[in-house]
């Protein structure tokens, strides 16, 4: 049976040509670990020559025990070496017997850059097959969503090549720029206001202006607004206020801004524009105030939920998001990854703190390790996924078509109930994962680099960091790193001067992974890093706060990162001397390696 759900769906909303795709969910849940066995006995079969299955003694075998005695549990750096020689051009069967169509750049970093996930061509149809699933479940809970159109802000990114010629870019913009997406056929209840030509723009500027000013002439159609995270959604209502004046000459014109140079978006856009100033009027009536608090349905007035990521790292937002839409209900549909696409939120009008996803079991072979320190580095206590208990948290492993075997995602989940006999999971968060803003995610080791290459610059002035603690600033949009430093100074006569301090804040950049790079960089989702120097003492205090909150004295560890918006951050930011930004924007190009 399904998890608590305070909107329960009705039998009437559930339109004739929704009903297959709802009974494919419930034969799969239903026999969820039939389903496990038939994937994990073709994803071997299919790859029974390939070079790893064969080193570890699996050729000619697809049964489940020899697998799990057999094929170790991994991480990236243990197959770094295989996926190096398929990026630099060995085309030979080396983790799959289907040829690698190109890679898949994660957002999780290894070495400071971003990961290569192999995929094969079959594993588009999977992806389209988890897509197709979406609003036949959100049409029960949300009837009429066919009678209008979704305001998505999508967006790709920067590809590259590898040595050998494959392609490496992000899973969206793989699917963004596939013929899955650009010709996908016409569905009423998947009507986009952006056109293809504006999300496949690079170009984020004229992207977002060309797919606001479409927004804004649908304005009455649009029933649903939505982007991939919560951080990107912010960012189009904060490229509102910067640009609302340009799109309402355009719209009050029918021309379209002379900064709009792409030559596909000038095309689809003399489609769209047309002299409308009744609609430049209200536009202009609701930008020009000061106040922007419902700006959401006071734009897009049909509006009936917003379609984002709120979970993890970008529950952060939940209060800004509710601050511009009026508590709009914010729906969190999907869960994937650049390793493979998982599963669904069968109750997509939950509370953001109540998402949970059902794992569809045909998408790839699921397997579970307990967060408990004992069963670390024991394979023989990987949890099979029907196998999982209620209340326990476990990071996923995944073994996909692509190649992957055992191979740790670096997801921790919390098992909140079951669909039929398939788990519903909560994301608890990734994976040692210290910071992010947007798609970034830095790590411990990966800030403590960071300080250690910045702190560096201080030793002319004989000074050194004493602390540091961080956190995630999303006050403004975009949110950006703060970093505060106790700094230890021998000479006062000779402290760093603000440019040093400056500089810091740049180099501390310049450390951090590509991920984060490019969201400075390509994609503005992350703003400049802020040092805040703390007056001395600070980080003692930081201690007898933790021990009258019952710490112990034995055991208390400076925390590398802090909550925002918590007691911890008051008491940070009410003993900062100094607050410094970093000048310029560090070093990334598309050129570097994904």
């Amino acid at each position: 049976m399904a998890t608590n759900a305070p909107n329960s769906p009705s039998s009437s909303h559930v339109s004739e040509k929704h009903e297959k795709a709802l009974k494919f969910i419930e034969d799969m849940t239903t026999n969820a670990d039939a389903v496990q066995a038939k994937v994990l006995t073709e994803i071997l079969g299919l790859n029974t020559e390939s070079e790893y299955l064969t080193y570890y003694g699996l050729n000619n075998s697809t049964d489940r025990n020899t697998f799990k005695a057999k094929i170790p549990i991994v991480d990236y750096e243990d197959l770094e070496p295989l996926i190096q020689r398929i990026a630099n051009g060995d085309r030979s069967p080396i983790l799959s017997a289907h040829p690698i169509s190109e890679f898949l750049t994660s957002s999780g970093t290894s070495g400071g850059e971003r990961k290569l996930m192999p995929t094969i061509h079959e594993d588009l149809d999977r992806r389209q097959l988890l897509y197709s699933l979406l609003m036949p479940v959100m049409n029960m809970y949300m009837p009429g969503l066919d009678e209008g159109k979704g305001l998505y802000f999508l967006f790709v990114k920067s590809e590259t090549v590898t040595p050998g010629g494959l392609l490496a870019r992000p899973v969206l913009t793989s699917y963004y720029k596939s013929e899955h997406f650009k010709a996908r056929p016409y569905d009423p209840f998947n009507v986009y206001t952006s056109p293809n030509e504006a999300i496949l723009c690079q170009d984020s500027y004229q992207s977002m202006y060309a797919q606001m000013l479409c927004g804004l002439y649908d304005r009455e159609q649009v029933l649903r607004l939505g982007a991939i995270f919560a951080s990107g959604l912010l960012r189009a209502i904060r490229f509102l206020q910067l640009h609302w004046k340009e799109l309402c000459h355009d719209i009050r014109t029918g021309t379209l801004n002379l900064k709009i140079s792409d030559p596909d978006i000038q095309r689809c856009m003399a489609r769209v524009l047309r002299p409308d100033p009744n609609l430049e009027n209200i536009i202009e009536s609701e930008c020009s105030k000061e106040n922007w608090e419902r700006i959401i349905p006071r734009i897009w007035p049909n509006a009936k939920y917003l379609e984002v990521i709120v979970t993890g790292a970008m529950a952060q937002y939940i209060p800004t998001l509710d601050y511009y839409s009026g508590g709009l209900p914010k729906v969190c549909t999907m869960y994937a990854s650049s390793e493979c696409y998982f599963g669904l939120n069968l109750n997509p009008l939950c509370e953001p703190s109540d998402v949970s996803y059902t794992i569809i079991p045909n998408m790839a072979y699921f397997e579970f390790l307990p967060q408990e320190p004992h069963f670390e580095s024991n394979k023989d206590h990987l949890v099979d996924l029907v196998n999982v208990e209620m209340g326990k948290e476990y990071e996923l492993v995944v073994t996909t078509y692509a190649g992957l075997y055992r191979y740790r995602v670096g997801d921790i989940l919390r098992v909140t109930g079951f669909h039929n006999s398939a788990p519903q999971f909560h994301f608890v968060r990734r994976k040692d994962v210290l910071l992010s803003i947007d798609s970034d995610k830095t790590t411990e080791p990966e800030l403590q680099s960071a300080i250690t290459n910045a702190s560096k610059l201080l030793n002319e002035f004989d000074t050194t960091v004493v602390e540091y603690t961080s956190y995630g600033d999303t006050r403004g949009i975009p949110g950006h790193y703060v970093i505060h430093w106790e700094l230890l100074v021998k000479d006062p006569t000779n402290y760093p001067t603000d440019k040093v301090l400056e500089q810091c804040c740049l180099e501390m950049e310049e450390s951090m992974n590509a991920v984060y790079r490019q969201g400075r960089v390509e994609c503005n989702s992350i703003g400049p890093l802020e040092l805040r120097v703390v007056k001395n003492g600070t980080f003692e205090e930081m201690m007898d706060y933790a021990m009258s909150r019952g710490a112990s004295i034995n055991q208390y560890k400076v925390p590398r990162c802090v909550s925002f918006c918590s007691p911890i951050t008051e008491l940070l930011d009410s003993r900062v001397v100094a607050s410094y930004f970093s000048p310029s924007l560090p070093h990334w190009t598309p050129e570097s390696r994904p």
